[in-house]
């Protein structure tokens, strides 16, 4: 069994992944990103490994996957460094047309990554979210915290359920939003975070974006114009609502083992959402902006001149 050797090892704390991560240098004092999980692990992160292999050689930018195996620790795998900044601690200091350029570029990104072939079947989609559904709706009505307003969630998925019939299959990166992304030091962006990977609906893989709209909401808006190339259908917002509704049901049972801070930031997000949403009763939420004019650019530029 292998034995991990490195000139340093940097553990890596941010991030919700099971992982243990690291950045580790070699004798050649070039960085790495070390990834270590439970030996348990072994099948899922093998697959997980060669379908990022086959995401970087599609032209993904992301960590490249280097080497895979079992060492004293589990299983590791070993990827190329990224130099740069998380891309939600860089917005704070970007322009507002520099958010909404960045959100086209994750967009195109996304819809590259969808067009990867998949060499897997998989059961049809109808049936497959509609027992996720069943779960999540479960697992709320069991929960000892509800939202205020939750009802609006549980009836709008009941209502629209049928915008599941005959939706195609996918690889998803699983977790994609602006927390999953960063800014080289050349300011390209480069994706991360592959280890929630699935296959499934293309357009489920938008019911993250809550995370990047509460950061920025033109970076939100490019994600979404980038991927349809500005043509958004109306039947996208209408599934997307449904996903998100049902995520935001299963936020706060999923919260409450994380603490009071958790439970107050998903209370808080469900709150955004009905706003958004007008209490799901509006596909299309408030915070999309289908074209981008100069004074939505100019906005920021007149606040900062007031602070």
């Amino acid at each position: 069994m292998l034995v991990l050797n490195f000139e340093s090892i940097l553990p890596i704390t941010k991030g919700w992944s099971g992982d243990k991560k690291y950045c580790v240098t070699k004798a050649d004092s070039k960085k790495y990103l070390l990834r270590i999980s439970p030996i348990e692990q072994h099948n899922y992160k093998k697959d997980e490994f060669e379908m990022m292999q086959r995401a970087a050689a599609f032209g993904i930018p992301m960590c490249r996957p280097i080497e895979f195996g079992v060492c004293d620790r589990g299983v590791y795998s070993l990827h190329t460094w990224i130099d740069g900044k998380d891309a939600e601690e860089k917005f704070p200091f970007l322009s507002r047309k520099e958010q909404y350029a960045y959100g086209l570029e994750a967009g195109q990104i996304l819809k590259l990554l969808h067009s990867l072939p998949v060499l897997s079947t998989h059961d049809d989609w109808e049936i497959r979210f509609n027992h996720k559904i069943d779960r999540k709706i479960q697992m709320y009505i069991d929960c000892p915290i509800k939202y205020e307003n939750g009802k609006f969630f549980i009836d709008y998925i009941n209502a629209n359920r049928q915008l599941l019939k005959n939706r195609p299959q996918c690889f998803q990166h699983g977790d994609y939003h602006i927390g999953n992304m960063m800014i080289d030091n050349d300011g390209k962006l480069q994706i991360i975070d592959f280890d929630r990977y699935d296959y499934g609906d293309p357009w489920e893989e938008f019911n993250r974006i809550v995370w990047s709209v509460q950061k920025s909401p033109l970076f939100a808006s490019g994600i979404v114009n980038g991927y349809f190339d500005c043509k958004v259908p109306l039947d996208f917002w209408r599934l997307l609502a449904l996903y998100i509704s049902s995520n935001t049901l299963s936020s706060i049972p999923w919260a409450i083992s994380f603490g009071q801070n958790e439970i107050e930031t998903m209370i808080n997000q469900a709150i955004d959402v009905l706003n958004w949403y007008d209490n799901m009763n509006n596909p299309v939420p408030t915070w999309y902006k289908s074209i981008i004019l100069e004074s939505d650019y100019q906005d920021q530029a007149n606040s900062n001149l007031l602070l």
